[in-house]
């Protein structure tokens, strides 16, 4: 059979080559040079040599494969996980949590031509709060697998403990895996979502087919004595509640109340310090006016609204401007008001605008907000600060803010999530 040769396939060869690593990527993998360009090698970090083979070979850049690491970097950790390198939860438990620290605040002073000034950091370790554990039934062997997806792959790797979780969640899982097993529908079992709240952990299970009236029963049974609360999903969009009571955490000292398919962030510890920096950097007068754009169900507005004269908190959700009305009534905040709108239309022209805004708070998805950059630049307030789960899109975005007056005035590394690629942050904006 003839073969063709494709200019978008680059043949790889197993040549061993010796490397030296000389920086380390947000996502873990050790950076060095070969051939004029960068290669990618997971697996190593800065100042360590190897030998590699090349698994992928593109005209910019080119991915490697340790054979044998022939040095050691004084800042490599032993893994804590036993299933660290396989599930793919985690990228860097063999970097040392300051190296970690160190590539993701170079990677965001790289993308933003800017230093950054502070690093927002809690718990490296059972700092989680939210989980979910996949689950499927194998009719061969009669077992349920249960963990979370290999890197790169729907397979499960079978999980017995995660130190990145919270403790409490931790301690679930040998028993869960016990009582889940033993359910007559077992077959029918999508994921367990593990979510420990201010007021005790709750359990989301989501099913394929109803559940015995028999099951129900080992479920609440097994909920009552781990004080877990229990909720049951049978669409993927909607949850009907077992046993125990409403879900909340607190925000700069308010009490949110939240579903337990809502967002909140992961990590309580750094969303403490990130919302108290978030009202320092905007440093909020009796007189202001707050606008907060992408505002959920009020993580930022609602500690706002304890400070401002006003706060408008808008959110393209329509169930997550509804609990945020109703955890501003809970919390006695009359200074506030929720409203859903399409972020992406000229949110300036809306009634509760006219009278512009002296600061505003956006904190978007990973897409960012390249729709409303425009009608913040429109509403000419003194402050902005941008809280970003993406460094690209946060790049992008303030291309407007920076071209229309406003300069950097801070930049933080918020490190959400240790020993993975994620890499959060904030930005301060004032307009001089």
């Amino acid at each position: 059979m003839a073969q063709f040769y494709s200019a978008k396939r680059r043949v790889t060869t197993r040549e061993i080559i010796t490397v030296t690593v000389n920086d380390l990527d947000p996502f873990g993998h050790g950076v060095a040079r070969h051939n004029g360009k960068a290669l990618f090698i997971n697996g190593l970090l800065p100042d360590e040599r190897a030998e590699i083979t090349i698994t992928e070979d593109k005209k910019q850049y080119a991915r490697g494969k340790v054979k044998r690491r022939l040095s050691d970097s004084a800042e490599r950790e032993k893994p804590r996980c036993p299933h660290f390198g396989v599930c793919g939860g985690c990228q860097q438990q063999h970097a040392s949590v300051a190296l970690q620290q160190r590539s993701k605040q170079a990677a965001l002073s790289r993308l933003m031509k800017q230093d950054v000034d502070a690093v927002i950091a809690a718990e490296p370790w059972g700092y989680r709060r939210r989980a979910r554990l996949s689950l499927n039934y194998l009719p061969k062997t009669q077992q349920l697998q249960m963990g979370f997806r290999k890197a790169g792959s729907n397979d499960i790797v079978e999980v017995t403990q995660c130190p990145v979780l919270v403790p409490t969640l931790g301690a679930l899982i040998p028993g869960l895996r016990e009582c889940l097993s033993g359910l007559n529908g077992v077959r029918h079992l999508g994921h367990a979502e593990l979510v420990l709240a201010d007021n005790g952990p709750l359990m989301v299970l989501r099913h394929t087919a109803p559940l015995s009236s028999a099951d129900k029963a080992k479920l609440e049974q097994f909920s009552h004595s781990h004080q877990l609360a229990l909720w049951l999903a049978p669409q993927s969009d909607s949850v009907e509640q077992l046993s125990g009571e409403s879900p909340c955490y607190h925000s700069d000292g308010l009490r949110l109340t939240f579903s337990p398919r809502d967002f909140i962030q992961v990590n309580d510890g750094v969303n403490q310090q990130m919302v108290a920096t978030a009202l320092a950097w905007l440093d909020i007068q009796p007189e202001d006016r707050v606008l907060d754009l992408f505002c959920g169900m009020g993580n930022f507005t609602l500690p706002l609204a304890k400070r401002a004269a006003s706060v408008v908190g808008v959110e393209g959700v329509p169930a997550l401007v509804e609990k945020g009305q109703q955890n501003a009534e809970l919390n006695n905040l009359h200074n506030v008001t929720f409203f859903h709108e399409n972020l992406e239309e000229d949110v300036t022209r809306q009634a509760w605008a006219k009278n512009g805004f002296d600061k505003i708070l956006l904190d978007p998805a990973r897409a960012g907000a390249p729709g409303v950059m425009q009608h913040i630049v429109k509403l000419a307030p003194q402050r902005v600060v941008y809280v970003s789960c993406n460094p690209a899109t946060l790049a992008r975005d303030s291309e407007v803010l920076l071209a229309a007056g406003y300069q950097i005035q801070r930049l933080a590394m918020l490190d959400m999530f240790p020993h993975t690629g994620h890499l959060e942050s904030m930005v301060l904006f004032e307009h001089k």
